[in-house]
């Protein structure tokens, strides 16, 4: 199974950079499409839009609609529920009354768990009793897959980025690596939201964070040439080995 993950393209319409914003998540598509072996499917973890507006979500959609891959998506602190749903599949989502975003990709070898994390409150992620019962149900409704988790906010700290946690509390993170750790089917956890590569661990489950697909907004150094190309993750799953990842340079797909 190979899965290729983009995250935090913050699109926007009214801001200096719209048309850089617009132009990377163009060109990571672009890339995607071209890939051989072509990935199963395409998740976003989160931060599609900037401001959570209609008219932004529009555009994410219209760039979305060009991939070659079935594209799942989830929501980031700067996303709103509402305007989401209404721009995205409604029925995946996790139980008709639930006001999370989250819900389970069954069709494939391993499972995929997308997550809500969002905060109204903060830019920090939350994660509530709600969410870890929501969570433990997802994982045990199948045991004899492996799981990879998406989350907008990494559960462990970040220690290259200026604060190493990334929800709201160190109760909070704790409480969603504890759910992760529930069962030994969960393999991996994939995560977006502080913009730059990084990579840790929840006990024994590998975990990984992208950089933002939007240049203007990516951290940590990068070389000149690699200042405007937009960078994706290529998750690759064997049944032995479990998950290797691959970080993709977007820079032959310019519009």
């Amino acid at each position: 199974m190979i899965i290729a993950q983009i995250s935090d393209t913050h699109l926007a319409l009214d801001t200096p950079d719209a048309r850089q914003r617009i132009d990377d998540f163009e060109r990571v598509i672009a890339d995607v499409n071209a890939l051989d072996p072509a990935p199963d499917i395409i998740v976003h973890t989160g931060d599609v839009v900037q401001n959570g507006l209609p008219e932004e979500y529009a555009e994410a959609t219209r760039i979305l609609s060009a991939a070659r891959a079935p594209v799942y998506a989830m929501v980031g602190n700067k996303d709103n529920r509402i305007n989401f749903r209404a721009a995205f599949t409604p029925d995946l989502y996790y139980g008709s009354d639930s006001e999370f975003i989250e819900y389970v990709v069954e069709d494939h070898p391993v499972r995929l768990l997308m997550l809500d994390t969002l905060n109204h409150t903060s830019n920090k992620g939350e994660f509530s009793p709600l969410r870890a019962r929501h969570l433990l149900e997802m994982i045990d409704a199948d045991n004899t897959r492996p799981i990879a988790v998406c989350t907008h906010h990494p559960p462990f700290e970040v220690q290259v980025g200026p604060d190493p946690l990334n929800f709201e509390t160190r109760q909070m993170m704790n409480e969603l690596r504890t759910a992760l750790l529930h069962s030994n089917h969960v393999v991996a956890v994939f995560s977006g939201h502080v913009h730059r590569g990084t990579v840790g661990c929840v006990e024994h489950i590998p975990a990984s964070v992208m950089p933002s697909v939007a240049t203007t907004l990516r951290k940590g150094e990068y070389p000149p040439h690699l200042i405007d190309c937009p960078i994706y993750h290529i998750h690759r799953f064997d049944p032995a080995r479990g998950f290797s990842t691959e970080s993709r340079i977007a820079d032959g797909y310019r519009t």
